[in-house]
């Protein structure tokens, strides 16, 4: 007797991933929002909410990058792939990560020639171009946090976090010496970056101390994962109430220990202090479970696309919104005024004096960043690295 062979059926493909509007809901808002801060009109101050907290203290400002960082945990939570081989797991993740911290040196260095003594143009010197900043943290971040997540369970992610908080504040607090644990220029992150990096790669501004720098970004690693392990348990969980009581709880739960560590350890962005990852988080939280029961459970989808286009290529729309308002700078208007200040002044302040006015010319700048990522979106490019 012989065997029949039957052709074996092709196996099914994998289910398509459940995609959340609200996570592009929360990451576009976040990107909208960044834009405003950082381009207040000219001509009058912005808006104190607008400004960030000159040292300690917390304003909405501060609240912008620490959700970019916990909107980029999120989308780790969809896009990666924990079962990859180690080998080109780690290719991919260190090289997504270099490009993107290039990207942001490049940023810095733009517009690459600066005036020259003879009136001339010439090269902007690399040794002078800013090395820390927004994009490199978000790529350190994303890095270590890609391979915390590839090799820890969640148990061992929400441990590691706490490790590196409570790590943080024991280096800060006992080898800044004794009562500079605050100081600006006198904590041991400035002295580090100072030591390791120096002072013509540094911040040109605020005395020449880094938001940015290397030992602050220790605990902003904290903020992607947290990120990570709100995506992770929206995804699992699914569009339930139970999801939205869970994220509300964990937040409330974040910002009542933030207040809780505030006395021995201050709010402070620029240090990127315990207390101030622990409150972004919580109100991150907060924020992810009110779009979730509105967008995804209520079904308020009428005016999203307001954010989820932005959110769709938020690293475009940044790259955009930071390169023009730098070449606008370049474009003299007048013996002692360039192209944005001359918006802002002649045109904005004249609308409306005062904080009123530059925050409108900053949402008229944030409008015009909204329609580029609008042209990229009907044509369907996005950048990623």
């Amino acid at each position: 007797m012989s065997d029949t062979a039957f052709p074996t059926a092709p196996p099914a493909p994998p289910a398509p991933r459940e995609r959340f509007l609200s996570l592009d809901v929360f990451r576009g808002l976040t990107i909208l929002l960044m834009i405003v801060v950082n381009t207040a009109g000219p001509g009058a101050e912005s808006y104190d909410q607008l400004r960030h907290a000159p040292w300690l203290g917390f304003t909405l400002a501060d609240l912008v990058f620490p959700s970019f960082l916990f909107a980029v945990g999120t989308a780790m939570s969809f896009s990666l792939r924990r079962d990859a081989p180690a080998g080109p797991f780690l290719r991919q993740v260190v090289r997504r990560g270099a490009l993107m911290f290039l990207l942001g040196f490049l940023m810095y260095w733009y517009p690459f020639v600066a005036a020259a003594p003879d009136g001339g143009w010439a090269i902007k010197p690399l040794a002078e171009t800013r090395i820390p900043g927004v994009l490199q943290r978000i790529a350190l971040c994303y890095v270590a946090a890609a391979i915390a997540i590839r090799w820890l369970d969640v148990r061992g992610l929400v441990l590691l976090a706490a490790a590196l908080l409570i790590g943080y504040w024991l280096v800060l607090t006992g080898l800044s010496g004794p009562g500079l644990a605050y100081d600006k220029m006198g904590n041991i992150g400035t002295r580090l970056d100072l030591l390791l990096i120096g002072p013509d790669h540094l911040y040109r501004r605020d005395h020449g101390f880094d938001p940015e720098g290397l030992l602050g970004t220790v605990p902003a690693i904290v903020n992607v994962l947290g990120g990570y392990l709100a995506g992770r348990f929206v995804r699992y969980r699914g569009k339930t109430g139970q999801t939205v009581a869970g994220l509300a709880l964990v937040g409330a739960g974040s910002i009542a220990l933030s207040a809780l560590w505030a006395p021995w350890m201050p709010i402070a962005k620029k240090l990127w202090t315990g207390s101030y990852a622990l409150l972004t988080i919580g109100l991150a939280l907060i924020a992810l479970a009110a779009l979730v029961e509105l967008v995804e459970r209520r079904g308020w989808r009428k005016g999203t696309r307001i954010f989820t286009i932005p959110g769709r290529n938020p690293l475009a729309i940044y790259l955009f919104s930071e390169l023009f308002v730098t070449t606008l700078a370049l474009i003299p208007v007048g013996p002692d005024m360039h192209a944005y200040e001359w918006v802002g002044i002649a045109i904005f302040q004249q609308i409306v004096r005062g904080p009123a006015g530059s925050l409108m010319c900053a949402v008229a700048y944030t409008a015009l960043c909204w329609l580029f990522a609008w042209m990229l979106d009907r044509q369907g490019w996005i950048l990623r690295v």
